[in-house]
């Protein structure tokens, strides 16, 4: 009896040390150590961004970039106003056609400096002073140059601040638009800021196009049968107005306005805009047109209407008469053919057929080429500001070629014009 109570006991004993190992065992040991999680990233959507000089590119290569034709428009403007030319990456960010998004996509790529090297060492180059010479509360818009070099600035500098009030429409408008001048420093803006005599944000009339408050269209008589979009802008209207313009003539009035009164019908046309162009408004009748004999026409002066006999559509047609007229004439057939959205096949048969007179295309020296004429001649206007200034110390046009320093097909295209 004894016997079976000791192996009861044991086995109780033996029983319990196991379950006493077991609960060891999984609640006691050390933690295990799990392998590093790693996240594995998306692969950035593919693109076509590449090491790029903003300075060297034109429309169609921003267009590649994902800008629209109106960025592009303000980039290309703003370039113009800087002279021609971004000299870092802090002035491109400043136009505010770029988004902070797309300029941080774009950052990697772009070859140029970080900041301007108009600041070295904590001094400004030219011996720009540090600290300004504020005599007051001022109104920038009311400065002149002589006030700007007064308080402190360099001539380089007082031009920058002038050109880019005029670009604005003569008026700065808030200290928010003064900021963004790309020559005054950050330090300079904090002395000159409590002296501004502007509001702090730009109002919202003035933000929905400053850059045509100073604008005043010389209007001349025109047949609004014959105008093309490009043509309505210069009358004024913006693109999507002119684009509107056109359609409601061709697809609602069949193709033309009767009366100035179906002008006015137009939605995108104000009472105010209408009392404008009315005196100015000259409907023809319609006659009967002689078939356009093509190899006796002049390509220089051919109209909308014979293109469109020829079988060019509205788009191609009003493409090639608004580059011509931008031009001031063609110089050769080739740029009819690199004139953009027409119908190549067509276009070739054209020019293939027609003649090619030159001698009225307007064609000047450097030295003495109209200011006016440089700054919208396409293939000028984005030198025409460095030209200006060369040739006011060097009225010659061998040292401005040579002081230009363009790619050899941009300066090509510019000598046409050249005689």
């Amino acid at each position: 009896m004894m016997r079976k109570s000791y192996y009861q006991k044991l086995a109780c004993m033996v029983t319990l040390l196991i379950v006493l190992l077991i609960f060891q065992k999984y609640t006691g040991r050390e933690k295990e150590n799990f392998p590093e999680a790693k996240f594995v990233m998306a692969s950035p959507a593919h693109t076509d961004l590449y090491n790029f000089d903003p300075n060297q590119l034109d429309r169609t290569q921003w267009l590649k970039f994902g800008f629209s034709e109106k960025q592009i428009s303000i980039i290309l403007k703003y370039r113009e106003i800087l002279g021609g030319k971004f000299t870092s990456k802090e002035q491109l960010k400043k136009c505010y056609a770029i988004s902070v998004e797309k300029f941080n996509e774009l950052n990697p790529y772009i070859q140029l400096p970080e900041a301007s090297k108009e600041v070295i060492s904590g001094k400004a180059r030219n011996g720009e002073k540090n600290t300004l010479s504020i005599p007051g509360k001022f109104n920038p818009d009311q400065l002149s140059a002589k006030d700007w070099l007064k308080m402190g600035f360099s001539e380089k500098q007082t031009e920058a601040i002038l050109k880019y009030r005029n670009y604005l429409g003569g008026s700065f408008t808030s200290k928010e638009k003064f900021k963004e001048c790309f020559i005054i420093s950050g330090e300079h803006y904090s002395q000159l800021e409590p002296y501004l005599l502007l509001p702090a944000k730009t109002p919202e009339s003035s933000k929905r196009g400053f850059n045509n408050t100073s604008i005043k269209i010389a209007y001349q008589p025109f047949d609004p049968n014959r105008l093309n979009a490009e043509e309505w802008q210069a009358l004024g209207f913006s693109e999507k107005q002119a684009r509107t313009i056109v359609n409601y003539r061709d697809k609602n009035l069949k193709g033309s306005f009767k009366t100035p009164d179906d002008l006015q019908k137009c939605f995108v046309i104000s009472a105010e805009k209408f009392r404008e162009l009315k005196p100015y408004i000259r409907i023809q009748e319609k006659q009967k047109q002689e078939k356009t004999d093509f190899s006796k026409a002049d390509l220089n002066t051919i109209t909308f209407r014979q293109l469109l006999e020829f079988g060019l559509d509205e788009r191609s047609a009003g493409s090639i008469i608004g580059f011509r007229r931008k031009l001031g004439g063609f110089v050769n057939k080739q740029q009819i053919l690199d004139t953009y959205n027409i119908d190549k096949e067509i276009v070739q048969k054209l020019v293939s057929t027609a003649l090619l007179e030159t001698s009225n295309v307007p064609k000047y020296s450097l030295a003495d080429a109209p200011e006016e004429w440089l700054k919208n001649h396409p293939y000028f206007k984005y030198s025409a500001d460095k030209i200006i200034f060369y040739r006011i110390t060097y009225p010659d046009d061998k040292k401005i070629w040579k002081f230009l320093k363009l790619k050899p097909e941009y300066e090509q295209k510019m000598r046409l014009y050249i005689k």
